[in-house]
């Protein structure tokens, strides 16, 4: 793989020296930019591999960068990880139904940042050789999945999910009838030993059940154990 390019938006200029020096440390071209104009203005120039997008920024926040993005069809795909002060669910489940792929909450460890990161790239880079992928088309009730064209349409309209919400709607749908726990789950999507609570996994089922509307009836919460599509 190329070398990878990471642009952080992030105001906080402590924060910004401490990951400029850490991500280095990953072999990453670190790109900073100090608000979300400034960002905004870096993509042409960088042509990032993966964003970390701060929340609260001045001026533009990252909501507001992230709708943006993905608006524009050449980065609709690109891997973008939020971070946030604040830790609020609206914050976060806000930024996924936008299309973020994964969300860190300060103070977070730049370890586990690097590891989320190493993620989102393995997704992209890996994208065809998903081991879920044996069968391209899924369909349950009104929910339809392409794993192939990498799309999901309810009732014919289509859907927008981020990767990571693709990734479990895929597992779920491929395993009908079973009941998966949080961190079968989180080992099924992301790997083994992959830095994240169980929390994160409902936010993302959340979010999931949020832009599927009808189909989310199918997503059934066993109350205790975890997560399943109805059979």
């Amino acid at each position: 793989m190329a070398k990878a390019t990471i642009l952080v938006i992030e105001d906080d200029p402590d924060i910004r020296e401490l990951l400029s020096f850490s991500l280095a440390k990953e072999g990453w071209t670190i790109v900073m930019a100090a608000d979300g104009e400034e960002g905004l203005g870096l993509f042409s120039s960088t042509n990032p591999d993966c964003v970390v997008l701060d929340i609260m920024l001045p001026g533009l926040d990252g909501l507001e960068i992230l709708r943006a993005l993905k608006a524009d069809p050449n980065r609709k795909r690109l891997p973008v990880i939020m971070t946030t002060a604040k830790g609020e669910e609206s914050d976060v489940v806000a930024g996924l139904e936008l299309g973020a792929e994964d969300y860190v909450v300060k103070p977070y460890s730049p370890k586990v940042l690097a590891a989320r990161i190493r993620a989102a790239l393995r997704r992209t880079v890996d994208l065809p050789s998903h081991p879920f992928r044996a069968e391209t088309l899924l369909a349950k009730g009104a929910i339809k999945l392409d794993s192939g064209r990498h799309e999901v349409r309810v009732n014919e309209v289509k859907v927008d999910l981020s990767a990571t919400e693709f990734s479990i709607l895929e597992f779920l749908l491929r395993n009908p009838g079973w009941v998966f726990s949080r961190s079968q789950i989180i080992d099924a999507v992301k790997g083994r030993d992959y830095p994240v609570t169980d929390r994160a996994v409902d936010v993302q089922i959340l979010s999931l059940r949020r832009k599927l509307g009808e189909g989310c009836e199918d997503i059934e919460t066993v109350r205790g154990v975890g997560y399943r599509i109805r059979d």
